[in-house]
């Protein structure tokens, strides 16, 4: 596995929010946390990326152990967060955007140039010269992930990408996600989207008052009527 979360439990504070939450996800596997709102779907990735640090559990990326790690170290071993709420830097330019992103990987050569980026997005390559924040809600969230990318990462951890966009958007951004799944990148996203998240993922997760309550292919849980209706309401 290239992601192993074990047992793991995160505070804010005094508030306990993540209870023995344990996951996996495969190299090349596209999978996807669901839950209501509050759920502790981004606290679960924000654990992953040292954001949140769990108090006890383990992570493992690898087969490295990297629990205790601060974020910038975990993003240096080749995993990429793209937060909830994009945090571009509306000042900037997209190509001033994506510079900020680059990460130079050593004695490998980074897979993400700029050519490689405005394949997959193109509409960035148009808008290279505008300020980030003169960008729709659409527009950013491609730059943000964009932005990730530019990291070289091998493990993508997506928080909730659909949230406020428009459904011609979500389209859209599911045939990114699907790309990017092709160019051989693993993808573990926060979802309550449940129909587009179940389009473009391998196998899910459920996760509800911190506790995980079904793991499963996506075969299994389109089937599983009572699941969907318990935890997703659908």
């Amino acid at each position: 596995m290239q992601l192993e979360v074990q047992g793991i439990n995160t505070f804010y504070g005094l508030s306990h929010i993540l209870f023995d939450v344990s996951l996996e996800v495969d190299q090349g596997e596209a999978v996807v946390l669901l839950g209501r709102n509050g759920a502790g779907k981004t606290t679960t990735l924000r654990s992953i990326m040292g954001l949140t640090p769990a108090k006890q559990g383990s992570v493992r990326f690898k087969g490295n152990e990297i629990t205790d790690l601060p974020p910038y170290k975990i993003a240096r071993l080749g995993i990429g967060f793209v937060p909830e709420d994009r945090r571009i830097f509306p000042d900037l330019t997209v190509q001033a955007n994506l510079e900020v992103g680059y990460r130079k990987t050593g004695e490998r050569t980074n897979r993400w140039t700029f050519d490689r980026i405005y394949s997959v997005f193109p509409r960035l390559k148009e808008l290279a010269n505008r300020r980030g924040g003169t960008l729709s809600g659409g527009e950013q969230q491609m730059l943000t992930i964009a932005r990730t990318l530019m990291g070289d990462p091998e493990l993508l951890l997506l928080d909730e990408p659909s949230e406020g966009l428009a459904p011609i958007v979500v389209r859209d951004l599911g045939t990114f996600i699907d790309l990017i799944k092709k160019q051989g990148i693993t993808i573990l996203l926060s979802e309550q989207n449940v129909k587009f998240s179940l389009k473009h993922s391998d196998r899910a997760y459920i996760l509800d008052s911190g506790h995980i309550k079904f793991q499963g292919s996506i075969a299994e849980l389109e089937t599983n009527e009572e699941i969907k209706k318990k935890y997703l309401a659908v």
